[in-house]
């Protein structure tokens, strides 16, 4: 699959929308507004019972907005059939919802069979996207979800989501099922996928650090369905917007921030010795070099390019300084 541009891809827009629950006398979602630029990530954060969750289905209409209009591509949901707007719209789920009684392929299949696609578009696409997330069909197509791992049937539910080329997709808590090792492979395949195919993606998560490392954006939300703060990462860790956010995101904010940057972003130094240094790879981050420098007791490491090569080193100075930028 060639790298589609964010053309392919929708803004969203939530103005001012509303979401009360019969007999609730206070809102889900309060007063929500924000955008999300075509081709990116926003991941939604907070509490439990912040909406998150709430604000995150209103945009297929699993839950209707009791006020204010969400709007994708500047079309108003509200004027898009329901079922005709989940069918455009990639969803994914924490346990990722596939059927059991179906193999990987025709699960994968689902969306476009109900769309009426003809047999051969439905086996080019289904080929092309498991191959895709790394589930060649020859060897897992005629498997069942029981027969896969976890991190397998995650990266199915994602290839189903894809499968009618969506420019939209909503992602509840997908990875948080995942044993951490597992979690963390599955979020780097995600967002190498995601350089790839461009989506505007909503993530809903209840974990910080999966937030910075996933999201071009971060939506925090209070208590109440409130909006706290919307912003980058890396102002969101900088720059808090008052006490809550600021012990929401955690006093190891400033750690945090060292995951936003990579080796190869640093004007390296010449190696200052031959022997001695640890070695880390230039797409490492900042943290894990930190991490590697405390744990080997040295205040530089060697940093290599993917074929081993020596670029340079980087010192504790020079990481302490780009982490503070």
């Amino acid at each position: 699959m060639t790298q589609q541009s964010t053309a392919d891809a929708r803004e969203i827009v939530f103005d001012h929308v509303v979401k009360t629950y019969p007999g609730s006398d206070t809102p889900a979602v309060d007063d929500l507004s924000l955008t999300v630029p075509a081709g990116e990530i926003c991941v939604l954060l907070g509490p439990s019972g912040s909406g998150k969750t709430t604000a995150l289905m209103m945009v297929n209409r699993l839950a209707e907005p009791t006020g204010g209009d969400i709007r994708i591509g500047g079309k108003s949901i509200t004027d898009l059939d329901p079922i005709e707007l989940r069918r455009s719209i990639g969803y994914v789920i924490q346990q990722t919802g596939l059927f059991p009684h179906l193999s990987i392929a025709d699960n994968v299949a689902t969306v476009p069979k109900v769309l009426g696609w003809d047999k051969k578009r439905i086996k080019e696409r289904v080929g092309e996207l498991l191959e895709l997330v790394g589930l060649p069909v020859g060897e897992y197509g005629r498997r069942y979800p029981s027969q896969l791992s976890g991190g397998q049937r995650q990266r199915v539910g994602i290839a189903r989501a894809l499968a009618a080329d969506p420019p939209v997709m909503l992602m509840d808590e997908p990875f948080g099922a995942l044993d951490p090792i597992t979690r963390e492979h599955v979020q780097d395949e995600f967002l190498a996928l995601h350089e790839r195919i461009r989506k505007t993606v909503i993530f809903v998560s209840h974990d910080i650090d999966e937030a910075v490392k996933m999201g071009d954006r971060i939506a925090i939300f209070r208590e109440g369905g409130r909006l706290a703060q919307y912003d980058t990462p890396r102002t969101l860790l900088k720059q808090p917007a008052d006490a809550f956010v600021a012990r929401f995101v955690g006093a190891d904010r400033g750690l945090k921030r060292l995951t936003l940057t990579r080796l190869a972003d640093l004007d390296l130094a010449p190696v200052t010795a031959a022997e001695g240094l640890p070695d880390l790879a230039s797409d490492a981050t900042l943290r894990s070099a930190l991490s590697l420098m405390v744990a080997e007791g040295t205040d530089a490491v060697r940093v290599l390019d993917a074929s081993g090569e020596v670029l340079g080193e980087a010192s504790l100075d020079a990481v302490r300084k780009a982490g503070a930028a």
